[in-house]
């Protein structure tokens, strides 16, 4: 079937779903079929979380932010143990522990006492999730009137002037306390994305890698922990690579991690690499910014040195609400980049000098997917 009819046949199968859905009549017919009324009560839940889903996360942040998880465990407490320590009526503590109960954040034991739910102890195991849940409150605060975000590209936002880089033609001028915020937020979550590339591509096969806009080195201090690479290089802005020279002094890695600063859209990469990782950079920025940053690294790598691509894409499968959803509306708050499918940053590579991208799926592609190519002769 060629793409053409393909479409026109998707084009009739939805109409056809939809006007079948829109039918009370069918809705009647479907609540009273046992395999039917399954799959309608799923949609109506799921209906329902999307008209829910900013009170839920504002209880996420509630709890976050009250320090329930770090005080639920040290052990099951009360409502009025936690109404004590929060500084909360009793009656908003019990409500909170029983919505966090609901979204499987805490779980009640009975007797208005509770315990650390399963949801809590990934939050409380990973600290860069409680750190991007603070950071939302600027997003959401962007988020209040979509119209406008949507209808006035040019109009500024909380989240565009937290990231301070975006869109600056003086970002390499930045002073490290003005970089200081988001490069704190990047150390914090960028293990959780280290850990999926060290388990999806073999780091020591290569004799030196260059993390590209490194940040504070998180990255690089998972790839020295867990590989036997003898030589790891970082660049970024002079204030925050200033950041990661101090976070690796303080790791015992100053000797064997080599920090440059400089704009890579002004100055040119460090040489002697034989891969390039960019991990999360490139969504950060619009097509044409991307492609001059690509072709950078082909310049700065040898022939059939390896460039390396982990970030979160469009169109990913089982996380497809990450790439188009939340990354396409956060990039477009931060007013740069764009979630990118597979193929696109395929294409974007070939234009850039490189061959043979091939994509790879970590244990959890929901926080990353790989793309990897190699440098043209």
């Amino acid at each position: 079937m060629t793409g053409d009819r393909a479409s026109r046949w998707r084009e009739t199968l939805v109409g056809w779903r939809n006007r079948l859905l829109s039918s009370s009549r069918f809705r009647r017919f479907a609540e009273r079929i046992p395999g039917l009324r399954r799959i309608a009560r799923r949609e109506a839940a799921a209906m329902f979380d999307l008209c829910a889903g900013f009170v839920y996360s504002q209880i996420l942040f509630a709890c976050v932010r009250l320090g329930v998880f770090e005080f639920l465990a040290e052990g099951p407490r009360t409502a009025r143990d936690l109404a004590h320590q929060s500084r909360l009526p009793r009656e908003s503590a019990l409500r909170l522990l029983d919505a966090a109960s609901a979204l499987g954040l805490v779980e009640s034991l009975g007797g208005e006492r509770y315990a650390l739910g399963p949801r809590g102890v990934i939050v409380l195991a990973n600290p860069g999730i409680s750190a991007m849940i603070e950071h939302h409150a600027l997003l959401y605060q962007d988020l209040a009137d979509p119209i406008t975000l949507l209808r006035d590209p040019d109009a500024p936002t909380r989240i565009g002037r937290y990231w301070a880089y975006a869109r600056n033609p003086q970002a390499r001028d930045l002073a490290p306390h003005e970089v200081a915020d988001y490069s704190a937020l990047m150390a914090l979550s960028q293990p959780l994305i280290a850990e999926q590339v060290l388990a999806a591509y073999p780091m020591e096969r290569h004799r030196c890698v260059l993390d590209v806009g490194g940040g504070e080195g998180a990255f690089l201090r998972a790839v020295a922990r867990h590989t036997s690479t003898p030589r790891l290089m970082l660049f970024d802005l002079p204030g925050v690579a200033e950041r990661a020279r101090q976070r690796m002094r303080d790791a015992g890695l100053a000797a064997r991690v080599h920090v440059v600063d400089g704009d890579f859209f002004k100055d040119a990469l460090p040489i002697g690499a034989d891969l390039v990782t960019l991990v999360r950079v490139i969504h950060d920025h619009d097509d044409a910014q991307a492609l001059e940053l690509l072709r950078a690294v082909r310049r700065c790598l040898p022939e059939h040195g390896t460039v390396l691509l982990a970030e979160p894409m469009a169109g990913a499968p089982d996380a497809e609400r990450v790439g188009a959803a939340y990354f396409g509306f956060y990039l477009m708050a931060m007013r740069s980049g764009l979630p990118r499918t597979p193929e696109t940053l395929c294409a974007l590579l070939l234009a850039a000098g490189f061959e043979k991208p091939r994509l790879l799926a970590p244990p959890m592609p929901l926080q990353t997917l790989l793309v990897v190519a190699q440098a043209k002769k």
